[in-house]
């Protein structure tokens, strides 16, 4: 279908059919689907700078946020410069994730050059190559590299370190694997798909987009993982940190500052 935003020029399209929705939005659902890569993390960086901790988590939920908005442009638009904008924030926001767990257990205020100048050049080199290769792959495993890293990092925690923080690592993990699957659902059966939507209900249908289902549990999985990075440093400063839900639902995250005997 012809829409607001021409032919695609991106190297990726996915499973979704294009402007079926709506004439100005080329992926209607992958796109909405952002607003949980958006939302909650803006509240979280709202929290966090009124509880006073330290920046880095900050830069976290705004990364994580910056994945949502250059998502969202590129599922609109299908195009290249916008493909751009989802998946380079990807390979950062990770690397803040790792700076940020690696970091929770040194005394506040210091900095750790060395691996702060090892992520910034793997970002680096990652996007000059990726510039270069156009190549949708090799994105695909520096990311998984990351995330990789960021697991093992994560189950040391909750398996040694604050093994009462395993429901949260462990729901994190899974909610992210869940999406990973659906993710390759979408893209090994995505004919079969297309034909079964063609015999639902519009609504009924929107169901079976699979690559909105994957922003929903990776957005919700990553906002976790913050949580659980931020738990952890948190604890280790001595600060009496507590999940709450908003409205019963969503998870969020107050620190309470240390009590002074």
């Amino acid at each position: 279908r012809e829409g607001y935003w021409g032919p695609p020029t991106s190297t990726l399209e996915w499973c979704e059919e294009n402007y079926a929705v709506s004439y100005y939005i080329a992926e209607f659902w992958n796109t909405v689907s952002n607003l949980i890569f958006i939302l909650p993390p803006i509240y979280g960086a709202i929290q966090t700078y009124k509880d006073g901790l330290e920046k880095r988590y900050l830069a976290a939920y705004l990364c994580l946020t910056a994945v949502g908005l250059g998502s969202w442009c590129f599922h609109m638009t299908l195009k290249y410069e916008m493909q751009l904008l989802d998946e380079l924030p990807m390979i950062y926001s990770c690397c803040v994730f790792v700076y940020c767990l690696y970091e929770c257990f040194k005394y506040k205020n210091t900095v750790n050059y060395a691996l702060l100048f090892l992520l910034i050049t793997y970002s680096v080199v990652v996007s000059i190559v990726y510039l270069d290769l156009k190549q949708p792959v090799f994105h695909q495993i520096m990311y998984g590299t990351l995330v990789s890293i960021i697991v093992l990092r994560s189950v040391y925690i909750v398996l040694w370190v604050y093994p009462w923080l395993r429901g949260l690592g462990y729901t994190s993990l899974t909610v992210f694997l869940m999406g990973f699957f659906l993710w390759n659902v979408d893209n090994i059966f995505c004919d079969k798909l297309r034909a079964l939507r063609e015999k639902l209900p519009p609504v009924v249908g929107a169901v079976t987009q699979f690559h909105a289902w994957w922003h929903i549990l990776t957005g919700l999985g990553s906002y976790l993982h913050i949580l659980l990075s931020l738990y952890t440093r948190t604890l280790f400063l001595k600060h009496r940190p507590k999940v709450k839900f908003v409205f019963g639902i969503w998870p969020v995250l107050l620190v309470e500052p240390p009590k002074h005997l």
